[in-house]
This record gives structure tokens, sequence and C-alpha cells, in this order.
């Protein structure tokens, strides 16, 4: 199989991950459509806002008859209405005229600025002094100064946040065309793991991966499907992938990708047509025992057995897959990283990857990163952990001082 027991660089194996493609499009309410990636461009049918509004609550005039006003020597208008809210006004203002108007309200015809209250004072129940001179279209939005009728507001691929949904309600676009959410099949795997539930047995030990990569399938934006724990043997590992590759997008397995079950994980895929093995192996740590797969368009993410290291994978291969599936490019998919001083000397060994557990200190305005020794297995180790620190494959470690790329878990 190609591929197979060929150790590769991250980069190496992350370039590979643009040959999957987004999912089928599905049309949603607007009010179901927050985190989902937008599958066409939206072109607003309106103005927005659809006629001139005032952005305060004042008086709505003519700027002109505002010029030269101050404390000593104010300008005087006269009131001649209120504009109620969502209503059209009818009102057509003449020089040194007035009409209060509330913030949001629609400003009358020959109006074009509004004074705040907190400029003017009532001189009668009909009259108003100004203190402030004011700009022509001062404290006024005007029709289409948002967004204009025909505009494109959204692109295809757009992730949609609250004030996506937002925009989207402004221009009244209901339903949504979207992607559709990634189904994941998860499979743990190994004959010492048992349900959380249950307890263990000597050289038994619970199901750590099912509850991490499950919920990192969440957070990533997929529909996780738990598929049960396969023992080490072919019969169950194929009935249960098969399963995965039937029902799901994506299937993922924890455990079984190690050099002891390697052959086992690699004839069960060969099973199966159209099937390539992009890597196994990766010069990282932790996280070397991965392998990806390409089982007739669908992908196939192994993951270590160790739950850190499991968990590091996923967040470097199987989230990515998950954004492009979602409808997300390869360069938004593989999320944000910031950069951070390492708070002591962080040793590494050159010819690998290495992403070390850190805690993320703010001082001074400078990220610090404290580093969080400890073993894969170690589950404890990453509660306490912000993020992780990349060293470079060619790097020997971080200095004290020295910068560095880091991921935020």
């Amino acid at each position: 199989m190609k591929g197979f027991f060929k150790v590769q660089t991250p980069d190496q194996l992350f370039l590979k991950l643009d040959r999957f493609k987004p999912l089928a499009p599905e049309e949603v309410p607007l009010e179901e459509s927050l985190h989902r990636v937008l599958a066409e461009d939206i072109v607003s049918p309106t103005h927005l806002p659809q006629f001139a509004r005032s952005t305060v609550d004042g008086f709505a005039l003519k700027a002109k008859d505002t010029y030269g006003a101050s404390e000593k020597n104010p300008a005087i208008f006269k009131v001649i209405g209120e504009i109620s809210m969502g209503r059209i006004s009818e009102l057509a203002l003449r020089d040194s005229e007035a009409v209060k108007i509330a913030t949001g309200g629609m400003v009358p015809e020959g109006a074009d600025a509004v004074q705040m209250v907190e400029y003017i004072e009532w001189v009668d129940s009909h009259a108003i002094h100004v203190f402030k001179t004011l700009s022509p279209l001062e404290n006024v939005i005007q029709a289409g100064e948002d967004i204009k009728g025909g505009e494109v507001v959204l692109r295809k691929g757009s992730f949609l946040r609250p004030q996506e949904v937002g925009l989207l309600a402004g221009i009244g676009k209901t339903p949504i065309r979207v992607f559709l959410k990634p189904e994941v099949g998860i499979i743990s795997s190994g004959d010492e793991i048992v349900p959380v539930e249950q307890e263990p047995s000597a050289g038994e030990v619970r199901d750590i991966n099912r509850h991490t990569i499950v919920s990192m399938a969440k957070e990533a934006g997929g529909v996780p499907i738990f598929l049960g724990i396969a023992k080490d043997r072919f019969s169950d590992l194929k009935e249960k992938i098969g399963q995965g590759l039937k029902e799901s997008d994506m299937v993922v397995i924890t455990g079984g990708s190690s050099v002891g079950t390697l052959d086992l994980v690699g004839e069960v895929l060969q099973s199966f047509p159209k099937t390539e093995i992009l890597g196994h192996g990766l010069s990282i740590r932790p996280g070397k025992p991965t392998l990806l797969a390409d089982v007739d368009g669908k992908p196939f993410l192994g993951l270590p057995g160790h739950p850190v290291s499991a968990m590091v994978i996923f967040h470097l291969f199987g989230r990515p897959i998950l954004k492009i599936l979602s409808g997300l490019s390869g360069e938004t998919a593989s999320g944000m990283r910031w950069k951070a001083r390492a708070a002591r000397n962080i040793p590494s060994v050159a010819g690998r990857e290495d992403y070390v557990r850190v805690k993320l200190e703010e001082k001074d305005g400078i990220l610090w990163a404290h580093p969080v020794f400890g073993k894969s297995g170690a589950i404890s180790h990453l509660v306490h952990a912000d993020g992780l620190i990349r060293i470079g494959i060619d790097e020997e470690g971080l200095e004290e001082g020295e910068e560095g790329e880091v991921i935020f878990l």
C-alpha cells in the first residue's frame, strides 16, 4: 500500500487534505444557521437601511441652520411635530424647522442632520434653542449606507457567526443554503478497552478516547456517531469500519494504528474498494503512529491510542478535515495560531516536529508559554494546558525568551 510505513512530516501530510471536498448543500431556517458554512453567495435584495435613519435621540433639522450656533449664540428652531417609531413621516421641513425624533426613526424630507437632545433647550412648547453646529448627515445613516441592494454581502464558504446571522436577518434572507454538517463515525479499538461505566479489571482501561474525540468532533462542527469498541480482530474491525463508511462522512479510529496492529488495520482498509493510504507514520511527537487514508473519497483517520497523542493529532488533522467537509477552505480550516515566548528552555530532538503542552500567561503585553511536561498517556497534564507550542522539525528546542507558534486548545 502506497504510503504505508513511510514516515512523513506533518506539513507533507497536511498538503494531502485538499483532496477532500465539501459535502452537499442543504437549506436551513435562519435560526439554525449559526456556525454553519454558506454554500452560495448572498446578494442583498434591498438597501440596508431602507430609509435614512437617526442614530441618536434628538431633533431632525437642516444642518445649515445650525452654522454659528453656540451656547452664547444659540440657533432657534420651530418644532413642527414628532416622528413615531415605525411610521413613515409625511412631514417636510422648511428652514429653521425641527422635528423630534428617536434613535432609528425615519429622517423626514428636508432634514439632513439630527441634533442630540444634550445640545438643545426648550424655549416653549413649540420652539427650541440649539447650541451646537452640525455638519450635513451628522447623526444620520443614509439609505443603503450599510448595504446596497444588489451587493454581494457574504461569499460562499463564509462561516456564520452571530454577526453574519444578524446581517442575514437584516436583509430578510431565509432559508439559508449551507453545507451539510459532516457525520463522523468514531471507533475505539483494543482488547483492553472497556466502557467508562464498567470497572476495569487488571490490564484493562476505560475508554477515554471515545469521549475526548466525540467532544472534539462536536467542537469542530461535526456530528459524532460512536460505533463502539472494536476488538483487535479482522472481522470486528472490518464490521465497524464498514459501518462507519456506510453511515458517516468520515471515520476516526483510536488505537489500532501502532506498529503492533498496523498490518491488521492495513489489511482491513485494503479490503475496501478504492482505498488509498495517504500516510502512516509522522515525524511528530506526540502522535507518530498516525494513519490517514482516502476510502472512496471519504477520509479515514487512525489516531494513536494514548489519549493526549490522540487529541493532538485530531486537533492537527481531524479538525481541519471536518472543517473542509463543512465547506471551509483549507487555510481557514487549519485554525488560528499565535506567537508566544518560551518561559523557560524547552528541549526537543531535531528530525521530528514537537508539540509541547503549555500554560499561557500574558505579562506586559507579551504572551509567555510555560511548558507542561508529561508522558503522552497522562490526560491530567492536558487539562492544565492552554495550548501546544510547536518546535520545528530542524530545531533542537526553544531557548527561554525564544518565540514559537502556539495552537490554542
